[in-house]
């Protein structure tokens, strides 16, 4: 016997809209919460105004390794008791840091909130940090990144950082630090910096059927034990361009490899270019479809893949160009990258390439904003750059409006080929008299960035 059917077409596209935003001042804190009628998961996290950024220059690391040990334990029970507890309530304690903030969260179903926000609020403000525990996080992050570190790839984002930003300032060293900045923290930093910045009360985020949820019981739980002010979030770094293109060479001896990584610094998250931008960069090197990857896979076959975008924080960005390639190809792989940047910023986009990442970065949005999660993330970016209540409840109609004027000004503007920084971790011996021939920039070897 056999099935025939017809295959269904796309039915009439829902209409997006971002839950409204609710907003209260509770206990020192600040509460920030969507209503999701008749959902039974709720998240609740609690947003701090501390991040990697400020972490002391020569103490990289120290927020991650403190964020891991608020798993051992805390001042009421021991690490076993506490991971039963939560465990109990069906949920896990999970964080998290950037740039501009930490963050620790709970889903859990609405009925079970009040008390898991009770046993988040003392892992983040009460934990144990007894100093064998503290070293042994230490030890296993240093020994992580020792790991991470001997593969391709973050020697070369360090030294890009570092070329950007200045290696003399916080924000121009790896962000979770180094296997060395790491190894080198003591249990005093570690407690130092959870008193300076943990005890803050900070804001609480909550995505849920708020008909079922005490706000202000839920902020007394997440606030208790706290004081001081918010933290001073300083504002957006002037970071200057480069007058000329520059080459890194970071040495990888016997590499069958070299891995690229192209930047410039860029505008910060808040600014208003901030979607046009990101329509160039998808374009540009942002999706599987972008320039980049049609000229380096497809026409030359010099990659597997090879991806291009702006990325921003509260107070710098960068657009970077990112890939791999073999080395008899890294020299030409180079130019044509550069080409491909240059072409865009003098030219701008056509209609049928933006039609393409608008689509697409729209239908993007609203398939990513579904969940509780996913809704409580975007209250935390309100939160962390300041943007309006309705930012992604206009952000959709603001994508599928940006025209090829806007975009293509904003790639003009924002794009700077001759200001590039072109970084290759990869078999010095072979490939330097190739980028020196190539003459896309002075060249500099760094083999310990």
């Amino acid at each position: 016997m056999t099935l025939i059917a017809d295959r269904p077409g796309p039915g009439a596209a829902r209409p997006y809209r971002f839950p409204p935003v609710v907003r209260r001042t509770v206990a020192g804190g600040q509460v920030v919460a969507a209503h999701l009628p008749g959902q039974n998961l709720a998240v609740a996290l609690l947003l701090l105004d501390v991040g990697a950024g400020q972490e002391p220059v020569g103490k990289e690391g120290l927020s991650g390794v403190l964020a891991k040990a608020l798993e051992e334990g805390t001042a009421q029970r021991d690490a076993a008791a506490y991971a039963l507890a939560v465990e109990g309530l069906g949920t896990a304690l999970m964080t998290g840091l950037d740039w501009d903030s930490f963050q620790a969260s709970v889903v859990i179903p609405v009925d079970r909130l009040s008390a898991a926000v009770e046993l988040l609020a003392e892992a983040v403000r009460t934990p144990k940090l007894d100093p064998a525990d503290v070293r042994r996080v230490r030890d296993d992050e240093a020994t992580a990144l020792r790991m991470d570190w001997a593969n391709p790839g973050p020697r070369a984002d360090a030294a890009l950082r570092a070329d950007l930003f200045g290696a003399e300032n916080r924000w121009g060293r790896p962000m979770h630090g180094d296997p060395d900045s790491v190894a080198g923290l003591d249990v005093e930093d570690v407690t130092v910096f959870h008193s300076e910045w943990f005890l803050r009360p900070g804001t609480l985020i909550v995505a849920g059927d708020l008909d079922r949820i005490d706000l202000d019981a839920l902020a007394a739980a997440a606030f208790a034990g706290t004081g001081g002010g918010p933290a001073e979030r300083g504002g957006p770094l002037d970071v200057p361009l480069h007058t000329g293109r520059r080459i890194i060479l970071v040495d990888r001896p016997g590499s069958v490899q070299s891995t690229l990584r192209l930047g410039h610094p860029s505008p910060h998250r808040a600014h208003p270019d901030h979607v046009p931008m990101t329509l160039a960069g998808t374009v540009l090197g942002g999706a599987f479809t972008s320039r980049l990857n049609h000229l380096l896979r497809e026409v030359h076959g010099y990659t597997y893949g090879i991806r291009g975008d702006f990325a921003s924080s509260r107070r710098f960005g960068r657009f970077a160009v990112s890939s791999g390639v073999q080395t008899a190809v890294t020299a030409p792989a180079l130019v044509e990258a550069v080409g491909e940047i240059t072409r865009t910023q003098a030219s701008g986009v056509t209609e049928d390439e933006l039609e393409v990442a608008r689509s697409w970065r729209a239908g993007q949005l609203s398939v990513e904003l579904q969940s509780p999660r996913a809704i409580a993330s975007a209250l935390t970016t309100l939160v962390v750059h300041d943007l309006p209540d309705d930012y992604h409840a206009r952000l959709r109609e603001s994508l599928l409006a940006a025209d090829v004027d806007q975009v293509s000004a904003a790639a003009a503007t924002h794009l700077h080929p001759d200001a590039l920084t072109l970084v290759i971790e990869g078999d010095a011996a072979v490939i330097r008299d190739d980028l020196n021939a190539a003459a896309l920039g002075d060249l500099i070897t760094n083999p310990n960035p």
